[in-house]
């Protein structure tokens, strides 16, 4: 008799890092891909995007997405360039996201390029960007979108099924069945208690699960993130100062806007110029009217999400924005500093004492935003060194994702009884920890494993 022919997974990013995320599952003669995500970060893991990939893009039939956050489908466009022709599956929501995301990440690649050619600054000559605005938008036509819930075959022998994980607008969990063999991917975990989504759909049981672990070691603080915000405003805008924002343009910046809100028709803060810099950010929050189904706010709470906020559309609005002075507050991507309008504010405001950086978000090793919240009093930008005199604060109840506790709690409800458990999409000493803490909580046999690493799943 004919051995059987197992699944095998392979880890080709989002391992020991929380970055990158790539899984390539193949079996009986064909491949997908879940997740297709750009390296982001420290420059030994950006430049991996350069590189050739460790597979032939010619010979996946199939990528299925999570979500639409960069760091798990940005890569797509490259993708395509090197060579793949087949479908990209994914939830409604991420399908309207992406169509704002990837033409906007390569229109800044073209941007950050343009820059680095103008000034010489860059090691390249000519700088290019990985993929283009063009590039991007022509990658959207290969999408396919299937509801929550919904059974699909990608590809012939596997079947998939997206669950709500309520971390940004459309976010899944993923389920597929491979021959025998059932795998569970938590794609990024949402919380129990946000603000703004519904808590993550339970698992059903599977034979493997591959779980997220950027807060394994560490709890998200008991605090009010709404109450911290207006503590900072009221704080820097009574000397007169300027609030800096550097925001996640998918959930976290709809969050703030919505806090925002709160704050100023309560009176809990005073009346000044607020700016969302960010026309990505704004697009972002129509969609979150387009969705409603898919979050907790009302239609009135969509529309007045924009309401307290001037929207800066044009980079010759954006550029006047640095030569205003306080009280005011900038909203402006990206949420880790690693590119967007943001540094153009960071290297006009960071120096003054009397100014504040707000970080809204997990701040990945090796982005400003890292060496902000571990008080860098300089960072690079543009090859310049920026004094940072500002003062850096942490909204860290303001995560998307779960942290261990939570990612515990949530396992608890399901029906999961893995053979194994992979960690991934965390830094080492996070990957440990998680693995760690479920072996604790559930005896089960957990792997944190190496990038490319591959396992047969028998």
């Amino acid at each position: 008799m004919a051995a059987p022919d197992f699944p095998v997974i392979q880890f080709l990013g989002a391992a020991q890092t929380v970055t990158g995320s790539k899984y390539l599952l193949t079996y009986d003669g064909r491949s997908i891909l879940i997740d297709c995500g750009l390296f982001q970060g420290m420059k030994s893991l950006r430049l991996q995007n350069w590189e050739p990939p460790p597979y032939d893009p010619r010979k996946i039939d199939a990528v299925v997405l999570t979500h639409a956050h960069i760091d798990h489908a940005g890569y797509i466009p490259r993708l395509i360039k090197e060579g793949f022709r087949g479908r990209i599956y994914c939830t409604e929501g991420t399908k309207a996201l992406s169509e704002i995301m990837l033409p906007d990440t390569g229109y800044l690649q073209e941007e950050e390029a343009n820059y680095l050619n103008r000034k010489k600054l860059s090691k390249h000559d000519p700088a290019r960007p990985l993929f283009t605005q063009a590039e991007a938008e022509s990658a959207l036509g290969s999408f396919e979108t299937k509801a929550f819930g919904e059974d699909f075959e990608p590809v012939p022998g596997f079947r998939c099924c997206f669950l709500y994980a309520g971390h940004i607008l459309g976010a899944a969990s993923l389920v597929i069945r491979a021959g025998q063999k059932t795998i569970g991917f938590s794609g990024d975990t949402g919380r129990p208690h946000d603000p703004v989504f519904f808590p993550p759909a339970t698992l059903p049981a599977v034979d493997y699960l591959i779980v997220e672990s950027t807060y394994g070691d560490r709890l998200h603080p008991k605090t009010t993130p709404i109450q911290e915000l207006g503590s900072i405003i009221r704080d820097v805008i009574g000397r007169k100062g300027v609030v800096l924002v550097p925001a996640f343009t998918v959930g976290r910046a709809q969050t703030l806007l919505y806090f925002l809100n709160q704050l100023k028709r309560q009176n809990r803060i005073p009346k000044f110029p607020m700016y969302l810099n960010s026309p990505m950010a704004n697009r972002v929050t129509e969609a979150f009217v387009k969705f409603r189904t898919l979050h907790k706010l009302s239609e009135k709470e969509c529309a007045d999400l924009l309401s307290q906020v001037v929207v800066v559309g044009t980079v010759e609005e954006s550029k006047a924005l640095n030569k205003k002075t306080g009280p005011m507050i900038i909203i402006s991507a990206s949420g880790m500093a690693t590119g967007g309008r943001i540094l153009h504010h960071l290297k006009a405001f960071a120096p003054d004492a009397n100014n504040a950086i707000v970080l809204s978000g997990f701040q990945a090793a090796g982005t400003r935003g890292e060496a902000l919240l571990n008080g860098a009093r300089e960072i690079k930008i543009h090859g310049q060194m920026v004094p940072v005199n500002a003062s850096v604060h942490s909204l860290e109840n303001l995560s998307a994702h779960a942290d261990y506790e939570e990612i515990l709690a949530w396992l608890a409800k399901s029906t999961v009884t893995p053979k194994q458990v992979f960690i991934t999409h965390g830094e080492p000493r996070s990957a440990e920890a998680m693995a760690g803490h479920i072996r604790e909580r559930f005896g089960w046999n957990c792997l944190v494993p190496t990038h490319l690493m591959s396992v047969k799943l028998e």
